[in-house]
Protein backbone atom coordinates (compact mmCIF):
# COMPACT_ATOMS: atom_id res chain seq x y z
CA UNK A 1 0.00 0.00 0.00
CA UNK A 2 1.44 3.34 -1.09
CA UNK A 3 0.46 6.95 -0.54
CA UNK A 4 1.01 10.10 -2.55
CA UNK A 5 0.85 13.70 -1.37
CA UNK A 6 -0.25 16.27 -3.93
CA UNK A 7 1.47 19.60 -3.41
CA UNK A 8 -0.82 21.54 -5.74
CA UNK A 9 -4.40 22.30 -4.60
CA UNK A 10 -7.15 20.16 -6.07
CA UNK A 11 -10.85 20.85 -5.54
CA UNK A 12 -13.09 17.90 -4.68
CA UNK A 13 -16.59 17.65 -6.16
CA UNK A 14 -17.30 13.94 -5.75
CA UNK A 15 -16.29 12.96 -9.28
CA UNK A 16 -12.82 12.05 -7.95
CA UNK A 17 -14.31 9.13 -6.03
CA UNK A 18 -13.85 6.78 -9.00
CA UNK A 19 -11.88 3.63 -9.66
CA UNK A 20 -8.24 4.11 -10.64
CA UNK A 21 -8.22 7.79 -9.62
CA UNK A 22 -4.60 7.65 -8.39
CA UNK A 23 -3.39 5.64 -11.38
CA UNK A 24 -5.18 7.66 -14.07
CA UNK A 25 -4.12 11.03 -12.68
CA UNK A 26 -0.79 10.42 -10.92
CA UNK A 27 0.53 7.05 -12.10
CA UNK A 28 0.07 5.39 -8.68
CA UNK A 29 -1.00 1.80 -9.41
CA UNK A 30 -2.48 -0.54 -6.82
CA UNK A 31 -3.89 0.01 -3.36
CA UNK A 32 -3.27 3.65 -2.51
CA UNK A 33 -4.00 6.73 -0.45
CA UNK A 34 -4.06 10.06 -2.28
CA UNK A 35 -3.77 13.11 -0.01
CA UNK A 36 -4.52 16.62 -1.23
CA UNK A 37 -5.85 19.97 -0.12
CA UNK A 38 -8.56 22.01 -1.77
CA UNK A 39 -12.11 23.26 -1.72
CA UNK A 40 -15.00 20.82 -1.47
CA UNK A 41 -18.40 21.18 -3.08
CA UNK A 42 -20.42 18.00 -3.62
CA UNK A 43 -23.84 18.54 -5.13
CA UNK A 44 -26.71 16.06 -5.08
CA UNK A 45 -25.87 14.40 -8.41
CA UNK A 46 -22.42 13.37 -7.12
CA UNK A 47 -23.56 12.35 -3.62
CA UNK A 48 -22.90 8.71 -2.75
CA UNK A 49 -24.71 8.73 0.60
CA UNK A 50 -28.40 8.32 -0.29
CA UNK A 51 -29.45 9.32 3.22
CA UNK A 52 -27.89 12.73 2.52
CA UNK A 53 -29.56 12.83 -0.90
CA UNK A 54 -32.98 12.12 0.64
CA UNK A 55 -32.36 14.86 3.21
CA UNK A 56 -31.34 17.23 0.38
CA UNK A 57 -27.99 17.84 2.10
CA UNK A 58 -24.85 18.87 0.31
CA UNK A 59 -21.20 19.06 1.29
CA UNK A 60 -19.26 22.30 1.14
CA UNK A 61 -16.03 23.63 2.58
CA UNK A 62 -13.83 26.44 1.33
CA UNK A 63 -10.75 24.38 2.21
CA UNK A 64 -10.35 20.72 3.15
CA UNK A 65 -7.65 18.10 3.56
CA UNK A 66 -8.79 15.16 1.41
CA UNK A 67 -7.97 11.45 1.49
CA UNK A 68 -9.03 9.15 -1.34
CA UNK A 69 -8.27 5.51 -0.60
CA UNK A 70 -8.59 2.67 -3.07
CA UNK A 71 -8.28 -1.04 -2.33
CA UNK A 72 -8.62 -3.60 -5.08
CA UNK A 73 -11.14 -5.76 -3.24
CA UNK A 74 -14.91 -5.79 -3.47
CA UNK A 75 -16.12 -6.12 0.12
CA UNK A 76 -18.18 -3.11 1.24
CA UNK A 77 -18.31 -4.15 4.88
CA UNK A 78 -14.50 -4.48 4.98
CA UNK A 79 -14.26 -1.08 3.30
CA UNK A 80 -16.47 0.51 5.97
CA UNK A 81 -14.25 -1.06 8.63
CA UNK A 82 -11.20 0.39 6.84
CA UNK A 83 -12.97 3.76 6.69
CA UNK A 84 -13.33 3.65 10.47
CA UNK A 85 -9.67 2.62 10.75
CA UNK A 86 -8.81 5.77 8.77
CA UNK A 87 -10.94 7.90 11.10
CA UNK A 88 -9.28 6.28 14.14
CA UNK A 89 -5.87 6.95 12.55
CA UNK A 90 -6.75 10.62 12.12
CA UNK A 91 -7.88 10.84 15.75
CA UNK A 92 -4.65 9.15 16.91
CA UNK A 93 -2.53 11.59 14.88
CA UNK A 94 -4.44 14.51 16.42
CA UNK A 95 -3.82 13.06 19.90
CA UNK A 96 -0.14 12.57 19.05
CA UNK A 97 0.20 16.33 18.48
CA UNK A 98 -1.69 17.14 21.69
CA UNK A 99 -5.27 17.58 20.45
CA UNK A 100 -7.43 15.56 22.84
CA UNK A 101 -10.79 17.34 22.35
CA UNK A 102 -11.88 15.45 19.23
CA UNK A 103 -14.16 12.42 19.52
CA UNK A 104 -15.26 9.82 16.97
CA UNK A 105 -18.87 8.95 16.29
CA UNK A 106 -19.06 6.17 13.70
CA UNK A 107 -17.22 7.37 10.60
CA UNK A 108 -16.96 11.04 11.60
CA UNK A 109 -14.93 13.22 13.95
CA UNK A 110 -16.34 16.03 16.11
CA UNK A 111 -15.27 18.59 18.65
CA UNK A 112 -18.35 18.94 20.79
CA UNK A 113 -21.20 19.15 18.27
CA UNK A 114 -19.02 20.70 15.58
CA UNK A 115 -18.09 18.39 12.73
CA UNK A 116 -14.46 18.07 11.61
CA UNK A 117 -14.89 15.44 8.90
CA UNK A 118 -16.98 14.12 6.06
CA UNK A 119 -16.50 10.52 5.04
CA UNK A 120 -17.99 7.89 2.74
CA UNK A 121 -17.21 4.38 1.49
CA UNK A 122 -18.43 2.78 -1.71
CA UNK A 123 -17.59 0.23 -4.39
CA UNK A 124 -16.56 0.73 -7.99
CA UNK A 125 -16.65 -1.97 -10.67
CA UNK A 126 -13.06 -2.99 -9.78
CA UNK A 127 -12.30 -1.68 -6.29
CA UNK A 128 -13.49 -0.29 -2.99
CA UNK A 129 -13.16 3.43 -2.32
CA UNK A 130 -13.08 5.77 0.67
CA UNK A 131 -13.18 9.54 0.70
CA UNK A 132 -12.56 11.53 3.84
CA UNK A 133 -12.32 15.30 4.05
CA UNK A 134 -11.18 17.29 7.09
CA UNK A 135 -12.16 20.93 7.31
CA UNK A 136 -9.17 23.25 7.05
CA UNK A 137 -11.61 26.17 7.12
CA UNK A 138 -14.89 26.23 9.01
CA UNK A 139 -16.18 29.31 7.16
CA UNK A 140 -19.50 29.11 5.26
CA UNK A 141 -20.10 25.40 5.89
CA UNK A 142 -23.74 24.20 5.76
CA UNK A 143 -23.51 22.64 9.26
CA UNK A 144 -21.63 23.68 12.43
CA UNK A 145 -18.00 22.68 11.91
CA UNK A 146 -14.56 22.86 13.45
CA UNK A 147 -11.41 23.01 11.35
CA UNK A 148 -7.85 21.78 11.61
CA UNK A 149 -6.90 25.45 11.82
CA UNK A 150 -9.25 25.95 14.79
CA UNK A 151 -7.54 22.99 16.45
CA UNK A 152 -4.07 24.46 15.85
CA UNK A 153 -2.89 22.23 13.00
CA UNK A 154 -0.75 24.53 10.87
CA UNK A 155 1.09 22.27 8.41
CA UNK A 156 -1.94 20.54 6.92
CA UNK A 157 -0.21 18.45 4.24
CA UNK A 158 2.40 17.27 6.73
CA UNK A 159 -0.43 16.17 9.02
CA UNK A 160 -2.10 14.43 6.06
CA UNK A 161 1.10 12.57 5.28
CA UNK A 162 1.37 11.40 8.89
CA UNK A 163 -2.20 10.07 8.69
CA UNK A 164 -1.54 8.33 5.35
CA UNK A 165 1.65 6.74 6.72
CA UNK A 166 -0.20 5.52 9.84
CA UNK A 167 -3.04 4.07 7.74
CA UNK A 168 -0.66 2.30 5.34
CA UNK A 169 1.32 0.90 8.28
CA UNK A 170 -1.92 -0.42 9.83
CA UNK A 171 -2.94 -2.12 6.59
CA UNK A 172 0.51 -3.68 6.23
CA UNK A 173 0.43 -4.84 9.85
CA UNK A 174 -3.01 -6.42 9.35
CA UNK A 175 -1.81 -8.23 6.23
CA UNK A 176 1.29 -9.54 8.04
CA UNK A 177 -0.80 -10.62 11.04
CA UNK A 178 -2.70 -12.98 8.71
CA UNK A 179 0.57 -14.71 7.84
CA UNK A 180 1.74 -15.64 11.33
CA UNK A 181 -1.10 -17.78 12.64
CA UNK A 182 -1.87 -21.41 12.04
CA UNK A 183 -5.33 -22.71 11.37
CA UNK A 184 -7.21 -24.67 14.03
CA UNK A 185 -9.53 -27.61 13.67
Amino acid sequence: MEYIILKEPLSYNGSQLRSLFAFRNFGQMGDSVTVFRGACSVQQDEMVDLEDVRAKDWIFSEDMLHFIIEHFEMDLEKTIIRQRLLIASIKEELEKIGIKSVHRNGDDLFEGKNKLSVSISTLSPVSSLIHCGLNVSSQNTPVPTVSLGDLGVRNVLEFGEAVARRYCDEVKSIRLARCKVRGVN
